[in-house]
């Protein structure tokens, strides 16, 4: 039997496309996490997609709106890889606790379990500061499952987007008014990667 008479094996099979975002229309999105709305001034058309829709919010006067979108569409682990990637690209805005913290999230990206979690959600609630590594940090421990270890609450859907926006808007805070626009343009286009059907 040669290798081509072999049956394929599992990397060859195909697979349906992954899921990135957590509804599937972005009017499911506004009802299930509300406080989407109370941050962004723009509303999505009917029926309007999503990808349409973070290039609207681009081109507005306020295209911050379309990282505060992304934060919250996007499906937490995906979302939060985004967001440290977006903060890798500005290392001189990064202080020592926020490569600490940002360590912590990469470690839980690449395997992430609730104890992890739980851990990197106690580290920073007890951080020094509340830096853009520490809102991410807060990010990672609140995209899912129970909000404590020996407490089976659950985690507020809206938690980790709105600590994954404040990482991101603030570590752009931090940079030059004369690179914000360059920055923030490259966020976006990372995000614009997450909305495409892979």
């Amino acid at each position: 039997m040669s290798p081509d008479d072999a049956p394929p094996g599992d990397d060859e099979k195909t697979r349906p496309p992954a899921v990135a975002t957590r509804y599937d229309t972005l009017a499911d999105l506004y009802v299930g996490i509300p406080q989407l709305a109370e941050l962004t001034q723009q509303r999505p058309q009917p029926e309007e997609e999503a990808l349409h829709y973070l290039m609207r919010l681009r081109q507005s006067t306020t295209p911050e709106e379309a990282i505060t979108f992304t934060a919250f569409a996007i499906q937490p682990k995906l979302a939060i890889w985004w967001g440290h990637e977006c903060l890798r690209m500005m290392p001189d805005a990064l202080t020592a606790l926020d490569r600490q913290m940002m360590e912590l999230v990469a470690g839980w990206i690449g395997r992430p379990d609730a104890a992890m979690r739980h851990h990197i959600m106690r580290e920073a609630l007890w951080a020094p500061a509340k830096s853009p590594g520490v809102h991410l940090a807060l990010a990672a421990g609140w995209s899912g499952g129970s909000i404590a270890p020996n407490d089976p609450a659950q985690v507020p859907a809206s938690r980790a987007p709105r600590a994954l926006n404040t990482a991101i808007l603030s570590c752009l805070a931090r940079a030059d008014l004369s690179r914000r626009p360059i920055l923030l343009a490259r966020f976006i286009d990372m995000a614009e990667s997450l909305f495409k059907v892979y």
